[in-house]
């Protein structure tokens, strides 16, 4: 059965889909408005303007990477397999367990990541669960 079709991949499809559309969201967020994208991080915009502007200019380089991020997942989403979502979805948990220890050697804001990779990670796991077997 397809995944689609499937109840399962439904619910997979959906919540993919979901993520994706946060992760561009966030990176079209970064881009446009990077002093409060860097509040996901709990960190205060600098003060001096040079500093601003590479602060800006990382915010965006943050930013490519959630867009793409995002895109990936809808490529996997709607034409890939259910391994290549999975696998994915993983490497994408890991990403935002990262964010989180970043945030975590400064003390604060690393919830707000860690909250959502082990989700992902679990869609991820869900998707490689759904994958049709091969025998060798």
């Amino acid at each position: 059965m397809p995944r689609a079709q499937s109840p399962r991949g439904s619910f997979l499809s959906l919540a993919s889909t979901l993520f994706a559309t946060i992760f561009v969201a966030c990176g079209i967020n970064a881009c446009i408005r990077p002093t409060h994208a860097l509040s996901f991080f709990s960190f205060e915009p600098p003060a001096g303007a040079a500093d601003q502007k590479l602060v800006d200019s990382l915010m965006a380089v943050y930013g490519v990477r959630d867009i793409f991020m995002g895109l990936v997942i809808y490529i996997a989403n709607f034409m890939g397999t259910p391994k290549s979502l999975g696998w994915t979805l993983i490497v994408t948990s890991l990403v935002a367990f990262a964010d989180g220890a970043l945030c975590w050697t400064h003390g604060q804001g690393y919830w707000d990541h860690w909250g959502y990779a082990p989700i992902i990670l679990v869609l991820g796991a869900l998707a490689l669960g759904s994958s049709p077997s091969k025998s060798n």
